[in-house]
């Protein structure tokens, strides 16, 4: 079956992000007589589903799986009931392109998405604090494991007016981001709101940081209308009072779709070693040309990384986060994969003996 895009732009769901792929994917649905929609905000097991006859109310009892990553979330699209009354049901889930999760704070070590269907994911970073540039790397490493591009931008760049300084805060943070545009804006002044419009007018982005980032004020921003709450942060740390609840995907007048979100307490890894590689792609492309394959950077002889933090040009900050980080994903990963469970107890069981040994081999050098 093909769509022409003539038919695909006049769509009711085109703003929303409707194309030819999801028309394919949903054509089976409607043949059923189910409407295809995309959710635009989840409460309670239920959720507001914009369709081409408007937004409807759905539950989700009928969707409801054992795996809390497949849990119906703000830009998923489904099919649900063409009438009936409120709520109507959500038949199916479609499936997602991409993905932002994260680990809950459980000792199960469960993930959390928190959007979907994402082409960016907007890192927003507050300028009234101390940068904390392993948190960046934290949210940049999921950012990237989610399949969208990564985007930080430096809210309340007015708070900095020298130039200068705002440009060693710009280059701190794009050395921590390597492949991703670091963009200063201010919701006072406007400063960089063109450019930021620009990025987001392409498809769905979401608004990613901790309560007191500005994600909300720079959602009104984008929206030329506050329609989102905005709550002032505390003077003593600069933290927000999670204004914002729920997730909450809006449409913007200059093209794309937005999903606001609250701020988020915790940052914790789920799965994400490919995104903590990108993160640490320097370290990455050094530890190829290390002698052994299995380098762990820590004392192996030939080791490249070492030689690079030895010559300064690494920093020793970022090896530590890359290491803290990639042990993280490996306690992540090992908690639901016996064999890589069993791997990492070896590989600590050879590390223990060979570091007992090198102390005795010191020991008996100090007797003769």
């Amino acid at each position: 079956m093909s769509f022409s895009s003539s038919s695909v732009s006049s769509h009711p769901l085109a703003t929303y992000g409707w194309d030819e792929g999801w028309e394919a994917e949903c054509a089976p649905y409607a043949e059923q007589g189910l409407l295809p929609g995309r959710v635009v905000r989840v409460d309670r097991g239920q959720c507001d589903v914009v369709t081409p006859v408007g937004t409807v109310r759905a539950d989700t009892e009928f969707v409801v799986p054992r795996d809390p990553m497949k849990v119906v979330c703000t830009g998923d699209w489904v099919a649900v009931d063409p009438e009936g009354g409120e709520p109507r049901y959500v038949r199916t889930l479609l499936s997602r392109r991409t993905a932002f999760v994260r680990s809950t704070s459980s000792k199960r070590s469960e993930g959390q998405v928190l959007a979907t269907n994402i082409d960016h994911v907007v890192i927003c970073v507050s300028l009234a604090v101390e940068l904390d540039l392993a948190r960046i790397e934290r949210f940049l490493a999921l950012a990237w494991e989610s399949g969208a591009q990564p985007l930080v931008v430096l809210t309340k760049a007015d708070l900095v007016p020298d130039a200068t300084a705002l440009s060693y805060l710009v280059q701190d943070v794009e050395t921590t981001a390597p492949g991703v545009q670091v963009l200063p804006v201010s919701s006072l002044t406007g400063e960089g709101r063109d450019v930021l419009a620009a990025v987001v007018s392409g498809g769905t982005s979401v608004l990613l940081g901790v309560s007191g980032a500005g994600k909300s004020t720079l959602a009104n921003t984008l929206l030329g209308e506050d329609a989102m709450a905005v709550r002032s942060t505390r003077d003593v740390d600069g933290k927000g009072r999670h204004t914002t609840t729920t997730r909450n995907l809006l449409v913007l007048p200059g093209g794309g779709v937005l999903i606001d979100t609250p701020g988020l307490r915790g940052v914790g890894l789920f799965d994400a070693g490919a995104g903590v590689g990108q993160v640490f792609s320097e370290i990455e492309e050094l530890a190829a040309d290390c002698r052994f394959h299995d380098c762990a950077h820590e004392s192996e002889p030939g080791c490249a990384v070492l030689a690079a933090l030895a010559d300064g040009s690494l920093p020793e900050r970022r090896l530590d986060s890359y290491r803290k980080l990639v042990r993280e994903n490996q306690r992540i990963v090992a908690k639901t994969d016996a064999r890589l469970r069993a791997e990492i107890r070896r590989d600590w069981k050879r590390k223990h003996a060979e570091g007992r040994a090198m102390g005795e081999a010191k020991r008996g050098g100090r007797v003769r």
